[in-house]
């Protein structure tokens, strides 16, 4: 994997040079105050568009990586930045962009709470042709008492075109969520299926496709909020298919994963998965972080279990009879239950791809296997099959107030509540024919169909949860508006 690029900021005498006029190297260290402000206007930028795409990942309170992907252009690039619109205080130094290789920027020394404005500009490798981005945005973490929004998508499938996902449709809801202006934004899995591809001829370039496929899409709304991933069943990073080689479509889905979207790493700022993988490294799979007044822990399933979860890949018969085989590991639960335990946050957000990361329907689940104990005849085995856990994760969501569950992978907005913790499965964003796939799974609760995302305002009085539609231009009528909420409600 490539090592990742950590980045002083640099004072930024123009744009202008910066995208070719001059200096062959940027400008010494400066503070903010002693920096030249870029100017705003037509000169001080290169007129042509820049052809990649930016993903931004990872933030905290001072920090942000900026992931630079191009599939066609060599040369260099750098970010320019500041916290005011088109005056950019601080530029990185230039680095190397290379023809479909992921390049990511680590900016740091930010200032908490704080929203910035940057722009990348690009210049070719033989310094004949120069572009920079439209401007973007991003927010570094809120301190406790703030009000933020986030949002969430279901599962996209980009996979299954005109049956669950439509380009355009998939563009209207992306853009529908960044005109929302969330602080990040979450992608529950199923975004990168790799089991489509033919497990003979399979390889490491074909993967690695499956992941510059939702570029162009997620680059959409992840310029301006940064991008966490949820590990899905189609993806394929999964513990059973390690072979203990590189070659190994577990080991490149994962490395896919991790060059082209910044996911978190434990830090001071981010909890998680501690464990180093032979050819991968950290798995960045499990992660927790705060943000206002709100706990967000994601869990993972795939990479725990020494079988199968869900769906096989090719020929692999490393399928379990027993759910209890099914798992989220010891390593996990424990920091699940102190990250849980130890938060004082006055909301918790807990997201997974789906309950016990296979089956259908949410609430109707939550009794089951190490999830709530019981066994598929209602009995109760939880404490001879998990002998060192004191409570099924459903129970341990419960004590510790969990605000609300999300999951994907059922393709149907319910929303459910069990013992105090709200249930809320989500819908695909892109499905062109709007269907309500999976409703008898779900024996309660309020169901709406495909498409549209959801969107989390989060404020010191409480949680407001929206449903908004999207609609192809074709399919809208006085029923069906692109952008209208469908459903809301608030907890407390």
């Amino acid at each position: 994997m490539k090592a990742l690029r950590r980045l002083a900021p640099l004072a930024l005498v123009a744009l202008l040079t910066a995208c070719g006029g001059g200096a062959g190297s940027p400008a010494g260290p400066s503070s903010p105050a002693d920096a030249a402000p870029v100017p705003s206007g037509p000169a001080g930028f290169a007129t042509t568009p820049f052809g990649g795409n930016v993903v931004l990942g990872s933030p905290t309170a001072t920090s942000v990586r900026v992931n630079v992907y191009a599939a066609d252009l060599s040369g260099e690039i750098a970010i320019s930045y500041g916290t005011s619109p088109g005056v950019y205080e601080r530029q990185t130094a230039r680095v190397a962009l290379s023809a479909s290789q992921p390049t990511e920027v680590l900016i740091d020394g930010l200032r908490p709470d704080a929203e910035y404005f940057y722009r990348v500009s690009y210049r070719s490798s033989d310094g004949a042709a120069s572009a920079s981005t439209d401007e973007a945005r991003f927010h570094t973490a809120r301190p406790a008492g703030s009000s933020f929004t986030f949002a969430v998508q279901g599962d996209s499938h980009p996979e299954r075109t005109n049956t669950q996902f439509d380009a355009e449709l998939y563009r209207r809801t992306l853009l529908a969520a960044a005109a929302d202006r969330p602080d990040f934004y979450i992608a529950m899995g199923d975004d990168f299926s790799v089991d489509t591809l033919g497990a003979a001829t399979i390889n490491a370039a074909q993967v690695t496709g499956r992941y510059t496929l939702q570029r162009p899409y997620l680059g959409l709304i992840g310029r301006s909020a940064p991008i966490y991933l949820v590990n899905g069943n189609h993806e394929q990073g999964a513990r059973y298919l390690l072979d203990g080689g590189p070659e190994n479509v577990a080991v490149w889905a994962q490395n896919a994963r991790n060059r082209l979207y910044p996911q978190p790493a434990p830090d001071g700022f981010y909890s998680g998965n501690g464990e180093v993988v032979p050819h991968i490294g950290l798995l960045r799979n499990y992660y927790a972080w705060t943000w206002g007044d709100a706990l967000f822990v994601v869990i993972d399933p795939y990479w725990s279990s020494p079988v199968a979860v869900d769906n096989l890949f090719g020929g692999n018969d490393k399928r379990s009879g027993s759910l209890w085989d099914v798992t989220h590991g010891e390593a996990q639960y424990q920091w699940l239950k102190a990250t849980l335990e130890g938060s004082r946050a006055r909301y918790k957000f807990v997201f997974a791809h789906h309950v016990m990361g296979t089956g259908r329907g949410g609430v109707e689940l939550a009794g089951l296997w190490e999830w709530g104990g019981r066994n598929s005849k209602g009995v109760f085995e939880f404490a001879a099959q998990r002998p060192t856990w004191p409570l099924p994760i459903h129970a341990l969501m419960a004590a510790n107030k969990v605000t609300i569950f999300f999951q994907g992978h059922d393709h149907i907005w319910v929303r459910q509540q069990l013992d105090g913790v709200t249930y809320q499965t989500l819908p695909e964003p892109a499905d062109p024919n709007y269907a309500l796939y999976n409703a008898d799974a779900y024996a309660s609760g309020d169901k709406l169909p495909n498409s549209g995302y959801t969107r989390v305002r989060v404020s010191p009085s409480g949680v407001k949860v929206d449903y908004v539609r999207s609609f192809l231009p074709k399919d809208e009528g006085p029923d069906r508006v692109h952008g209208a909420v469908a459903f809301s409600y608030t907890l407390p």
